[in-house]
Parts: C-alpha cells; structure tokens; sequence
C-alpha cells in the first residue's frame, strides 16, 4: 500500500523512530550482542520516508517557509530534515550492500599462534601486546584482513557518491561538504596545516622522549602502524592505570563538575568485554535526551580513562538537552563538529598533572610526566587528523578521474607522524562526511574553551562545579549552534588556533 507523502513535523515523527530503530541495531552489532546486521531489513520498513516525491515535498516546504521569512530556527529545521530525507535515499539504495560488508568483516577470522580469532579481536589485541615483534606480527595479519573488502568498501563509496552528486544537484564532494558544514574546508586545512608546522620542534622532542619510552630499545626508527594502538594505550604505564579502576575514577571525576553519571538513567553504560565488541569508543545516541548509550571496551592504561571521559563528553551532550528541542534539534545535525567539542573538553583533564595527584597518588614530578604522555598523545593524533584531512581533499578532488586511489596517504601519515602505515589501510580509515575536519575543528574550539574556562573558573577548571553548570547550559541547547558559533560566544574568532598552539606546547 502506497503511504501518503508527509509534511515536516509528520516526517520529523517518524524519523525519529525510524533513527532509534537503526541505532539501536547498530548498537547491538556493534558491542557483540548480534553477529549479523540487519540494517537492510529496517530501511526497508521505512523506504516510504526516503522517495524523490518525499525529498521534493519536503524541498518545497522549505522554499515556501524563506518566501514567508520564518524564523531561522524554523529554516534550519526544515533544511535538516530534507538533508536527512537525501541521505536516507542513499541509505535506502545502499543498505543492503553495507550489510553485506559489515557481517563479511563480522565473520572474518585471523589465525595466529595456533589461535583463531575475530577480527575485531585480533586489532583490539594489539593494544595490549607487550612484544615488539609479536605486534608486528599480529598486526601485519589483521592488516591483511582488513584490507581484503577494500575493493567492496570502494564500491560503497563509490555507489554512494554517485547518488549524493545525483540527489544534491552538486557534482563536486568537497563543496557538497562544505556547503552542509558551513565552513571552508581548504581554509581549515591551511589553517591547520599552519599549527601542525609550528609543532614540528615540539613535536620531535615529544616522539623521541615517548616512543623510546613507550615502544623500547627494539623498536624501529619509524615503527609502523600497528603500534599506534599499544602507544595509545600507554601501556608501560598500565600499572598506575588500571582498567580496574577507570569506572570509578572517570565517575568521580565528573562528579566534581557536578555530573552524577552513574544515577543519570537514560545515559546507559557498556562497558563490558566481548569477543566481536569494537574496540573503538563511541557513543549512541538514540533517542535523545531519553536514551543514550555510552560505549567502550576497557583494556588498561591511560586510554581507557581518556575514552571513557571523551564519550562521557558526548552522552552528557545528547542526554542534556532540551527534550522540548525538536528532533532536529536533538537528534540531527549539520555535522559532528559541535558534540566532539564537549567529547574534548572531557578527555582534557588527563592532561591535567592535579588529575594524576589526586587519583594515583602520585608525586607532582611524576603527575606532570604522565600528563605529558596524554599530551604527547594529543600531538600525536592532531598531526595525524591534520594528514587526513589533507589526504581526504586530495582523494575527493581527483576522485572523478581515478575512483579513489591511495596516492599520498602513507606519506602523508609518515611525515606526521613519524609512523609507517600501510597505502591500502586508507580506506579503513577514512570517515564519511569529512569527519576528519569536524575533529578539527573540535580541537580549535575546545582549546578556545578551556583557554575561556582557565580565564573564568582558573586553573582547577576541571574539577569545578563551575565548569559543569557552564557546559550544562550548552548542552541544553542540543545539536542546534555551529561549532562556529560556539566561539563567537568565547569571543574567539573561528579559525584563531592561539589556544591550541599554546595547549599543545608550541
């Protein structure tokens, strides 16, 4: 039976269900609660709401809303539901396909040592691996892996462009982008480009002291990638930070701002180990503010008290705002750009040396080292997400002459870095919708936010109540301000990256 097209708030509605059932399917697949995704089966049940005659109604509306100059709120209301209609034609076409990818990978096993194991396994293990030579190993094998769906995941995003270009009426990625984000994406990677720069000498000094550290007298003068997760973890200083202990700490450090996260029901926790569980942080929002799921996969060491408080940053977000918000307001956004802001500020406070006294009764020399190797972390990830974005404009720009080619990644990530990825690793890392840019531009705006923070609250910013009632206000507002005009309201201007040089020691 043919459904009625749908007026905004009909659509808005049942999209909204149509999200919490797709969430939470991915929730399920993702923290290993199911070995296959059935995402395919719920955009079919929906396929109603994403239809050309559906994306041309709902465009229609909103050219009539700017004919009768509504409010801008109501503008951008409108704007995100038919964006969100175009994307989920995408889906709709796609689904199926994505299924079939994600349950392949699902399924897929690597052998090592006699032990046969899923693949998530196998890269959440190299995280804890003590061996230099053992990481190598297992890590040259989930590469290999991984990088065998590399011609199905560039099908994908091949068979994805082609019909964002088709339904957008923009033929260019890039300006597509920057148009949805509302930013210049080639002045943020000169910006960026710029500060990454200016960290060139504080940055040497910082991989000399910590790669020694951290990966030994054996390791390589450029060590490859499969390392980066063991670095990550700070592993020779997992003694102090025990996975035993980051559910408590991480709870009662936002406590001190005043966050009670633990009696706060509709923010739910994961935080169990699981075979086929990613190791990968995140959080899900799917019903905001009434369900929000926060997710991650301890192992020991520093990392898992960073990720655990930057996805604390996000679900005290999406769980704190406005529940008379719209759904457009709550649940949807231009990008990612405004929610890693709080995920940022959050995983600061391991940068701060008071954190490390407090909770590891540490001595004041030995606190400010640890906050060091956050730090060096820090530097570490910025320059890498810096060589992404550049890697990622350079892949959209000729990718209408050569499909998609890894020309450039690995040099780019090496020169950053000073660590050897693997070419065809480039499609493993690489996240829709330039998200690299919207981490970016996170890290300008957090720093501006704690560099605000240090000026209003001072230096104990990260353990006031002061703090969290400021944040609390921000949150409220839900998904609804630019990541741009959150530093108008610091009085910074977008693309000033003084706080950040500072922050990261330049």
């Amino acid at each position: 039976m043919k459904k009625a097209l749908r007026n905004p708030d009909s659509f808005e509605a049942r999209l909204a269900q149509f999200l919490y059932d797709r969430f939470e399917e991915a929730r399920a697949v993702r923290v290993g609660e199911k070995e296959t995704s059935q995402q395919a089966a719920i955009v079919k049940r929906y396929a109603y709401l994403f239809t050309q005659p559906q994306l041309e109604t709902l465009a229609e509306y909103e050219r009539q809303a700017e004919l009768r100059e509504v409010s801008a709120n109501e503008l951008e209301r409108l704007y995100r539901l038919r964006k969100t209609c175009e994307g989920g034609i995408v889906a709709a076409a796609l689904a199926a396909r994505e299924d079939a990818l994600e349950n392949d990978i699902l399924a897929a096993r690597v052998t090592w040592k006699g032990e046969e194991m899923p693949l998530r396994t196998a890269q959440a293990r190299l995280a804890v691996l003590d061996s230099y030579a053992e990481r190598d190993e297992l890590g040259e094998l989930q590469a290999e892996a991984s990088a065998s769906f590399n011609a199905e995941r560039l099908d994908l995003i091949a068979a994805a462009e082609k019909l964002e270009a088709e339904i957008s009426g923009q033929p260019d990625p890039i300006r597509r982008s920057e148009e949805e984000k509302g930013i210049s994406l080639h002045e943020l990677e000169q910006a960026l480009a710029t500060v990454s720069a200016q960290l060139d000498e504080r940055w040497g000094e910082l991989r000399e002291r910590w790669f020694d550290r951290l990966l030994g007298s054996e390791r390589e003068d450029l060590p490859r990638q499969h390392h980066m997760a063991y670095m990550r973890r700070l592993s020779p200083l997992a003694g102090t930070y025990t996975r035993e202990r980051a559910t408590e700490i991480c709870l009662d450090t936002l406590s001190q701002l005043g966050f009670n996260l633990a009696a706060m029901r509709n923010i739910r926790l994961d935080l169990d180990d699981r075979p086929q569980k990613s190791p990968r942080a995140c959080v899900i929002a799917s019903d905001p503010p009434q369900l929000v799921h926060l997710i991650t996969r301890a192992q020991g060491g520093l990392h898992d008290y960073e990720a655990l408080l930057h996805e604390a940053g996000h679900a005290l977000h999406y769980g704190g705002c406005d529940p008379s918000l719209p759904y457009a307001f709550r649940g949807l956004s231009r990008d990612h750009a405004l929610t890693e802001i709080y995920s940022y500020i959050t995983a600061k406070i391991v940068n701060e040396p008071g954190w490390h006294e407090r909770y590891f009764s540490l001595s004041a020399e030995t606190a400010r080292e640890n906050a060091e190797a956050g730090l060096f972390i820090e530097v570490l990830l910025f320059r890498r997400y810096v060589a992404k974005l550049q890697f990622e404009l350079e892949f959209w720009q000729r990718f209408a002459k050569d499909g998609g080619s890894e020309q450039g990644y690995a040099e780019r990530q090496l020169a950053a870095t000073g660590v050897r990825y693997r070419p065809d690793w480039y499609l493993s890392d690489m996240d829709s919708g330039f998200y690299s840019a919207d981490y970016l531009r996170a890290w300008i705006r957090s720093a501006q936010l704690r560099a605000s923070l240090l000026k209003d609250v001072g230096e104990d910013w990260w353990c006031s109540a002061d703090t969290g009632e400021f944040l609390r206000s921000l949150f409220k507002e839900g998904t609804r301000p630019s990541n741009e005009e959150i530093a108008d309201r610091l009085g910074f201007k977008p693309l000033d990256c003084t706080p950040l040089l500072t922050e990261l020691g330049a």
